[in-house]
């Protein structure tokens, strides 16, 4: 049911960071930034409770986010082909996919005569290939079959991606070294490409407007929808009551 937990965070385990989507997540339905939701992160960033973006959207756009809302955590882009963090004031870019493989997808996709568009942002990919959603991802995925390719629907666009990448692996490869887990988090997303980190996260919320798969993987679905819900999980979640972690570095 939404609104009403399915299972609660683990017993004696305190949720010490949060790790959000984008666009659905802390945005309204036409992809704006939520005040309320703004509000929510900066608080939470103030207190030194982390914020981590983990986005289908290229990092230029990601990162000029992370700045304009202040967060310290680190950013997981194009669906974890892409990571950002700083190591004691240096930025470290890592490219966990290779978009070679995306590219071969993509020529499979145009030689079958299937009538996809490749994303404006797409110039500025570097592990994945994103594509408006005007063809059933069903039909993208017989055309690059066989390739190692996942084949990803996000509601805003499909991404063709190694099928070795994703958030949650590159959320644990981030994560690990500053002391903190995927169980450590509320995890915030409304895609198939979030359903992974959903069901691992120590918190999981979804939307009402989110994918069957996200929802059914999520401990938490929102009754209200966008930047509103966004906050109502986080408090359903806890993690906005008393004082927070100190704060790491990106």
């Amino acid at each position: 049911m939404s609104g009403v937990p399915r299972r609660t965070p683990t017993p004696g385990r305190k949720l010490r960071a949060v790790v959000t989507d984008v666009d659905g997540t802390l945005t309204d339905a036409d992809r704006r930034l939520d005040p309320r939701a703004i509000a929510v992160v900066r608080r939470l960033e103030r207190r030194g409770t982390p914020v981590v973006l983990a986005t289908g959207n290229v990092l230029p756009i990601a990162l000029a986010l992370h700045r304009s809302l202040g967060l310290s955590g680190p950013i997981v882009a194009e669906n974890g082909g892409v990571t950002y963090h700083q190591d004691r004031g240096t930025p470290v870019v890592e490219r966990l996919a290779d978009r070679a493989l995306a590219l071969r997808a993509w020529r499979r996709v145009r030689a079958a005569g299937l009538p996809a568009r490749r994303l404006f942002t797409d110039r500025w990919r570097e592990s994945e290939v994103a594509l408006e959603p005007t063809v059933p991802v069903a039909r993208l995925r017989a055309a690059v079959a066989p390739l190692p390719v996942r084949v990803e629907s996000t509601g805003f666009a499909v991404h063709l991606i190694a099928r070795t990448a994703g958030k949650l692996p590159a959320l644990e490869r981030l994560l690990g070294p500053r002391g903190l887990s995927v169980r450590d988090c509320v995890v915030l997303g409304d895609g198939d490409n979030d359903a992974a980190m959903l069901r691992r996260a120590g918190f999981g919320v979804s939307f009402p407007s989110g994918s069957p798969r996200a929802r059914a993987a999520a401990q938490y679905v929102t009754r209200a929808e966008y930047g509103a819900g966004f906050v109502e999980g986080l408090k359903a979640s806890g993690i906005l009551d008393g004082p927070g972690p100190n704060r790491g570095g990106p």
